[in-house]
């Protein structure tokens, strides 16, 4: 899947509403759990950075699944940036607030949702130029903070992660929130390991069904 610019990435990320964090330990386990969350109707992936031997697991699964939309998630500095981005990553996805980060996407033309938690952070992500931000970890504040952010920064697209499941989703997404980012909730490590991807596939359905509502 290939885009112009950042930005229709950035649309295409706000159409399907769900990101989903996976950490395999393989590329194998990871081209079949994307699939199986592509059969479920979700297609946006980040691939977190700690995952071992995450940037060569991301540059195969990036050859192989032309149809997803892959991201990098965990990048801590700009040099992991860099590489995640040469590596094939389309988006970059950060637990922090790094500047450093958010300019070395932009050099490579990349969008990047860096995390924020204040009302300072999340505005200095935007003016800084973050396409969205992250709010995390949203489950400690609820969706009632998305919506009480979205008073004063109507324009900021907001990510929440962090507690996101099939219970919340809605609420978060009706509180003003632009995609949520989800991991262990739809992404379960139990699926992965045991090779239940009929299971994946249709857990990935219900989260799609309730983002679409």
């Amino acid at each position: 899947m290939n885009f112009a610019n950042r930005w229709e990435v950035v649309r295409f990320i706000t159409e399907k509403k769900i990101i989903a964090i996976i950490r395999a330990q393989s590329s194998t386990s990871l081209l079949k759990a994307v699939e199986a969350l592509r059969e479920g109707g979700i297609e946006c992936i980040e691939v977190t950075m700690t995952t071992p031997g995450a940037l060569q697991i991301l540059e195969e699964v990036r050859k192989k699944m032309g149809e997803v939309l892959f991201g990098a998630g965990t990048v801590l500095d700009s040099e992991t940036a860099r590489l995640c981005i040469l590596s094939g990553a389309q988006f970059l996805v950060t637990p922090s607030l790094n500047f450093a980060v958010i300019d070395m996407a932009h050099r490579y033309d990349v969008p990047i949702i860096p995390g924020a938690l204040t009302p300072s952070e999340i505005l200095s992500a935007w003016e800084r130029g973050a396409e969205v931000v992250k709010v995390f970890p949203a489950s400690s504040l609820g969706p009632q903070y998305i919506r009480e952010l979205k008073g004063p920064f109507p324009h900021i697209k907001l990510c929440p992660t962090g507690g996101i499941n099939l219970d919340n989703l809605r609420s978060f997404l009706q509180a003003g929130a632009t995609c949520v980012g989800v991991g262990g909730s739809l992404v379960k490590a139990q699926f992965i390991q045991e090779e239940k991807w009929e299971l994946l596939r249709d857990l990935a359905r219900e989260f799609q069904k309730a983002a679409a509502e």
